[in-house]
Order: C-alpha cells, then structure tokens, then sequence
C-alpha cells in the first residue's frame, strides 16, 4: 500500500504481483481491496489498484467538480507516469468500468487493453440524463445527512445486487467493510461528478476504441448484460463473457469464472503486446 501524489490529490494504491501492469479500478463504494482476492491469479500480470478519488483511503475533495470524469483520467494517467508505466492493460467494474471507458478514448495511448465488467456506456437522452442527475443528488444529499452505514442498507437492498444476498456470509462481511470504510462526502461527491447522469455519453464514440476489449457481465444481470452486447457490436476490437448465475457483480458472486474469463484474455492478448513493443523498440 502506498500514497501516490498526482495533481494536489493523495491516491492510495496498492499492488500484488510482477510483470505487465494491469490497472484495475474498482466500483462505486468500493476500494483496491475489490481486487485483492485475485492477487497471483493472473501469472505475469502485476496488479494497479488505486482507491478512486473519494473513495477508501484515497483523499476526497469537497469540491464535487474535482471528480469530474475528465479530471479522474488525468489522474490516472499522472498515477501511471509516477509509476512509470508507459501502458498498462485496464480492468473496469461499473464505475470504475465507465472511468476505463474515459481513459481509453481521452488516453489510448495509455491504453494495451480493455475489459469492461457491468460497465454502460453513458445515457443519451438528454432528458433521462438530467433526470438522473436529480436522482443523484437526491441520494448524495442523503448520504450526507444520513451517513454511510444508512446509505449501505439501503444500497445493499436495491433489485442491481439482489443475488449479493446469496453470497457467503464471510463474502457479503467483506463487502459490506469496503462500504462501511467510505465518507459521507467521498461518496456523495462522487455520485455528483462521476454519476453516469454527469458523465458524457459515449455510446456515439464507441468505434474510436482500437485497443482490444473484453466485455463481462453477470447472466442474471439482464440490463448489463444487453448493454455488454451492444458495446460489442459497436467496439472493432471486442468480444462477451457471460458469466452463467451471477448478476452485476461477476468478481464477486463467481470469483473463479471471472478469474479465468480476465486471464484467459489476458493470455490471447499477450503476444500482440509484445510484438507491439518490440516494433516500437
């Protein structure tokens, strides 16, 4: 674990493993630790995790515009000079998939690969858009009032996470403490700069991604996963992994068929990497 300054912002990060990087950027409430259950699962790959701004033990602002999309991807590609990683393959769940959706069309130079877990692509009417900007302000401000061990009762109880209930009971502890560690304001902020009614839409932009791309989502999850085909049709370079009785959480309701889907990509994309690298070179 360590503290990386990027842009007068503290990014906490943590690390597991050796050789091509692989950064992984979690989903709303969560934290690096999404992703500490994988560490030495994928062979050759050294894991990137850093608690996204407002979330864990990363700072968060007060000021919500400092989480704007466009400053989250500054604040990636920041993180990975001051790691020296020229590029880096990109592992998205939800949030933290529509913040890999950003880098690669605002950095693709940044950018090896691509895999999209449970991620939309923005909304495009202009009205469900606003409308959902109200809705999220409503709920940040609840937060803000209410606090987070409220807020976690309820979104634990929302329809998007009703097969998390199936989960082990030690599985489900892990979760709800990722929750649990966030701020009121971290969390609120981040739904007011980063919500998908703030974001830009990209759905229009989708061709312009050349790095190869690996779109997962949960059986059960039919809203994700309609969305994950989709993206397919309209990424050049993309393909599905439909993880059978899981909803929107592919990582956490079947860790094991989500462990292989990401390696397995991982694996068919390696020799591109390296050749790619050694043209340059």
């Amino acid at each position: 674990m360590s503290r990386v300054e990027v842009n007068g912002l503290a990014l906490n990060v943590e690390q597991w493993g050796e050789g091509r990087p692989l950064l992984c950027l979690h989903g709303f409430t969560g934290s690096a630790a999404t992703w500490a259950p994988f560490a030495g699962r994928w062979a050759g790959w050294r894991i990137v995790a850093p608690d996204l701004i407002g979330h864990g033990a990363s700072d968060a602002p007060a000021d919500p515009a400092r989480y704007r999309m466009e400053r989250a991807v500054a604040d990636l590609t920041a993180l990975l000079d001051a790691l020296a990683v020229a590029r880096a393959a990109v592992l998205g769940y939800s949030l933290g998939g529509r913040v890999a959706l950003h880098l690669a069309l605002l950095a693709p130079e940044r950018v090896e690969a691509l895999i999209l877990e449970s991620v939309s692509p923005g909304i495009d009417d202009p009205e469900e858009r606003a409308a959902r900007v109200q809705s999220d302000e409503a709920l940040a401000a609840s937060i803000e009032r209410d606090g987070v061990e409220a807020f976690v009762e309820y979104w634990e109880s929302i329809p998007l996470f009703a097969t998390q209930r199936r989960l082990p009971p030690d599985v489900f502890a892990r979760q709800r403490a990722q929750r649990l560690a966030n701020r009121p304001h971290g969390l609120a902020n981040s739904l007011r700069g980063m919500g998908a009614g703030a974001q830009s839409p990209l759905r229009s932009r989708l061709g312009e991604i050349r790095a190869p791309t690996l779109l997962i989502a949960g059986e059960l999850d039919e809203k994700y996963r309609s969305l994950a085909m989709e993206m397919a049709r309209l990424i050049p370079r993309a393909r599905t992994a439909i993880i059978p009785g899981a909803g929107h959480a592919t990582h956490l309701e079947r860790p094991d068929d989500f462990a292989r889907a990401v390696g397995d990509a991982l694996e068919a994309w390696a020799p591109s990497f390296t050749a790619r690298r050694e043209a340059v070179r």
